[in-house]
């Protein structure tokens, strides 16, 4: 088993492959998601070595709802916009389904979109889903208590079943009086409250973590105020329903959210647990994902219509990155940049004379998604836009593509804005 450790207060290893979490770092206490309150102690080691950056550091009081009560509906693409965003993507933008949303003056939003309804499997963007799915089902079992819920998701303790086999994400695990945050894959037995395992699910990008909440989100809408419940009634759960209404109830579960709240079903969809384990238990549907969808789903959170307020903001901050940066969000031009981010993987290879299959260049097939809103606060003049870019070009390094693409969409809205200004 793979694993690296962060030293406390002592030292940080100069080859540590550093992954933190989301969430804003002061909000342990109130989550008790404790591997915050350890980056905390160390988060000024952290800004040196460059493994956090400055746009890392927001406040929970920071983060915020940017389009709640406001009037906003989508724009359609602007065709000059689009154009020079189909300048940018180049002779690959077939492969590319990109929707950019420039929301840096709202009362005038700007949309470009390349192959927006080109629909593809999201991989790990569709723990978005699961985490719609669970805020959804708060919200039903204490429609008028937030308090309740906020007790749910801090006072609940689950411990890790077979349900996380099999995966090989690290999440970061510590405790108050450790002198490390040990970053290792999540075993059998291991314990946290419910805010901790939707964090490991939405910013470690752990497998494990997903499956077991898709499991809990099951349990928690089979038993409502009785969950949680024993691990001898989970399992018996789990054993005694015929798979058939298993399958019905994990559609109820991370499907149905995916309607109610004004989100096409057609376009979206989560359908199936992420480990081998919990697709063997539980049959499922295919996933998949078109970016121009993906971008309804942000706009609905950041105008609150994610279920409610509550929920939408929540969603935000389990998506706010305080991570060394990879893929779309590794870009150099946002390390100043506030990002929520989510990201997701899926790579093929089949024979081909004098092709050697390599991470993230596939020849079969090489999709990576990402789902990202750019919280340029310090930039001259600021910038807030969400851009989401779903790509499969093959035999490229897509992780060092999309980089490259937030770089040049920066840049480019950056220049506009600034004539604008002149």
């Amino acid at each position: 088993m793979k694993t690296t450790a962060i030293f406390l207060l002592v030292c940080i290893p100069a080859t540590l492959a550093f992954r933190a979490s989301a969430y804003p770092l002061d909000a342990g206490e109130e989550t008790g998601i404790t591997r915050l309150d350890g980056y905390q102690l160390i988060r000024s080691i952290l800004l040196e070595r460059g493994r956090l950056k400055p746009g890392s550091l927001l406040a929970a009081d920071d983060i915020n709802l940017r389009l709640a009560g406001s009037d906003f509906s989508m724009p359609g693409p602007d065709p000059e916009f689009t154009a020079q965003l189909q300048t940018i993507l180049g002779s690959d933008a077939p492969a590319y389904g990109v929707s950019l949303l420039d929301l840096t003056d709202p009362a005038h939003p700007r949309l470009a979109e390349v192959n927006g309804d080109r629909a593809q499997n999201p991989g790990s963007v569709g723990k978005l889903m699961v985490l719609l799915g669970w805020f959804q089902a708060l919200a039903d079992q204490y429609p008028d208590d937030i308090a309740a819920r906020v007790n749910v998701l801090l006072d609940t303790q689950i411990t890790a079943t077979d349900f996380i086999i099999k995966d090989s994400h690290n999440v970061p695990v510590w405790k108050p009086g450790d002198p490390i945050v040990d970053s290792r894959p999540i075993e059998i037995g291991d314990t946290a409250n419910l805010w901790s395992w939707l964090d490991w699910m939405a910013s470690a990008s752990s497998n494990a973590a997903a499956s077991q909440m898709i499991a809990e989100l099951m349990l928690f809408r089979e038993f409502g105020p009785a969950y949680p419940v024993s691990a001898e009634q989970a399992r018996a759960f789990f054993a005694n329903t015929p798979q058939k209404e298993l399958s019905k109830k994990l559609r109820e579960a991370i499907e149905a959210p995916i309607t109610r709240n004004g989100l096409n079903k057609g376009e979206l969809r989560q359908g199936s647990f992420f480990t081998r384990t919990g697709k063997n238990r539980v049959p499922g549907n295919s996933s998949y994902a078109t970016s121009s969808e993906l971008l309804h789903y942000v706009t609905q959170m950041d105008q609150g219509k994610l279920v409610d307020d509550f929920s939408s903001l929540e969603i935000k901050k389990l998506i706010y990155l305080t991570d060394g940066r990879v893929r779309y969000g590794s870009s150099p031009a946002l390390d100043d940049s506030a990002i929520y981010f989510k990201s997701g993987s899926l790579y093929s290879c089949q024979p081909e004379p004098g092709y050697t299959c390599q991470k993230y260049m596939g020849n079969k097939w090489n999709f990576l998604s990402s789902v990202t809103i750019v919280d340029s606060r310090e930039s001259d003049p600021p910038l807030y836009y969400v851009a989401v870019v779903l790509s499969n070009v093959l035999k490229k390094n897509s992780a060092e593509e999309h980089r490259d693409l937030a770089t040049r969409i920066h840049e480019m809205l950056l220049s506009q804005h600034q004539k604008q200004d002149d």
